[in-house]
């Protein structure tokens, strides 16, 4: 039979897959592989560092029978040292920012780790900072283990013991470029001194965001202050000791915006469900490759799997909140969705058959100012409060006539996926347009609620 005695023989060993349509897009001639390190079995390529961490400290005799482990993470890291902590039969305790996704959070929980949350814009150093705070906690419990991932040699060695040969061999050596995010730095360092051993002219890319210290500390010397930004698990505010900048040849700044986009584009495109941190590696080697001609083999790390994230940029709803989502995404069905102007979240609408004094008192006490009449579903006409006080001034008996007899000419009506352009352009002659979802009228979309798409 052949098996694996546990879940930590499936650790490494991750293939790498060539990107075909993007690369096409933009008419790039070098090859570009992504190193599929969401393969792992907790989904990220932080696993290789939580077996190789955990190894070192039973080896050394820091962790023992019944131990805890306790570390400071972003969330890959505290699962890649859960899954080795589970077979092993240690406890953990993970000390996060409220920046990490629900789903990490949960997955941790599922793992049977307890979970402390502190501020992300608590400042390094601090007591509420999430480094300080599992420092402190490790400290306060006895038969600890604080791994501390930044810092902990084991980190790049386990890169430089697996990810660097694993890319060298399954590339045959043809590798020109490796692109990594730096967040620990382990990943680049280690990856990096194993492929630069093999051949110095390879070189070694960080991906790095806007926001993060690591470009401009590497370019000057100097620390600037770090920026609040959006991708998770990567870049950092401080220096950290993993981060070797010899080792790494040029840094690139990603916006937020670019590596969600070129997230999803991955996701859509080319079926490789990733994170953020991807997107931000894929932006950087894509702005790589462009200079390359057809003899250039790109890697890029593939850090971990979508479904870590979609609460976040993989939802059209968070994407819009941050503003962040690009415009042929914004639909009729996702403004519907999401809009905040105070509506009901049902339609109201009124038929032709109704009182006047009825269906002014309905928009009165649902807090609109004008309504749709349908009739079988149908869009018919429409009452606007401005039009109707004015009739009112002039024939008060109208309040006893139907609908029918003072309603204004019909609103417009789009589909589901009708994109914002559009709904944009009648509005201009429309004070609102409807939305049609197979046949039937399910929504409404006004002026200030396409408005507050761009406040």
């Amino acid at each position: 039979m052949k098996f694996y005695s546990d879940v930590l023989g499936l650790i490494g060993n991750t293939p790498l897959v060539k990107v075909n349509h993007i690369t096409k897009k933009h008419k790039i001639k070098a090859q570009v592989l992504a190193k599929m390190e969401s393969l792992n079995p907790g989904y990220s390529v932080k696993d290789r560092i939580g077996i190789s961490m955990i190894d070192w400290a039973e080896k050394e005799g820091v962790l023992k029978k019944g131990g805890t482990i306790i570390e400071a993470t972003s969330g890959n890291t505290g699962i890649g040292l859960a899954l080795t902590a589970a077979v092993r039969g240690y406890k953990c305790i993970f000390i996060l920012t409220d920046k990490v996704s629900v789903e990490k959070m949960r997955y941790l929980k599922s793992l049977g780790a307890d979970i402390v949350v502190c501020p992300a814009a608590a400042k390094h150093g601090t007591p509420d900072h999430y480094v300080e705070t599992a420092k402190r906690i490790s400290h306060e419990t006895p038969g600890s283990f604080y791994p501390d991932q930044y810092n902990h040699p084991a980190n790049p060695a386990a890169h430089y013991a697996t990810t660097g040969p694993e890319i060298w061999r399954d590339t045959e050596g043809k590798i020109t470029h490796f692109v990594s995010g730096i967040g620990t730095g382990g990943t680049i360092t280690g990856t990096g001194r194993y492929l630069k051993e093999q051949n110095p002219k390879i070189k070694i890319i960080g991906a790095d965001p806007y926001g993060s210290i690591f470009k401009q500390y590497k370019d000057s010397g100097r620390v600037p202050e770090a920026t609040p930004y959006l991708v998770e698990g990567i870049g950092q505010s401080l220096p950290v000791g993993n981060a070797d900048m010899k080792t790494i040849d040029e840094i690139i700044n990603i916006t937020d915006r670019e590596s969600f986009e070129f997230a999803r584009e991955l996701s859509r495109r080319e079926g490789i469900f990733c994170g953020g941190s991807t997107g931000t590696n894929f932006a950087a080697a894509i702005k790589v490759a462009k200079d390359l001609d057809d003899t250039a083999v790109v890697v890029f790390i593939v850090c971990d799997t979508g479904e870590h994230y979609l609460s976040k940029f993989h939802s059209d709803e968070w994407m819009k909140e941050k503003l962040l989502l690009e415009p042929k995404r914004i639909t009729a069905g996702l403004i519907n969705e999401t809009k905040n102007s105070g509506a009901p979240e049902s339609l109201i609408f009124v038929s032709p058959d109704e009182v006047v004094s009825a269906a002014i008192q309905l928009m009165n006490d649902s807090g609109v100012t004008q309504i749709p009449v349908l009739e079988e579903n149908r869009s018919v006409g429409s009452l606007r409060e401005s039009h109707i006080l004015a009739r009112l001034l002039k024939d008060r008996e109208l309040l006893n006539s139907k609908v029918s007899e003072v309603m204004d000419k019909g609103f417009p009506v789009v589909e589901m996926d009708t994109s914002v352009t559009e709904i944009k352009t009648k509005l201009q002659k429309s004070p609102a347009v409807l939305i049609e979802d197979f046949k039937r009228i399910t929504g409404i979309i006004t002026r200030s609620d396409v408005l507050e798409l761009e406040r």
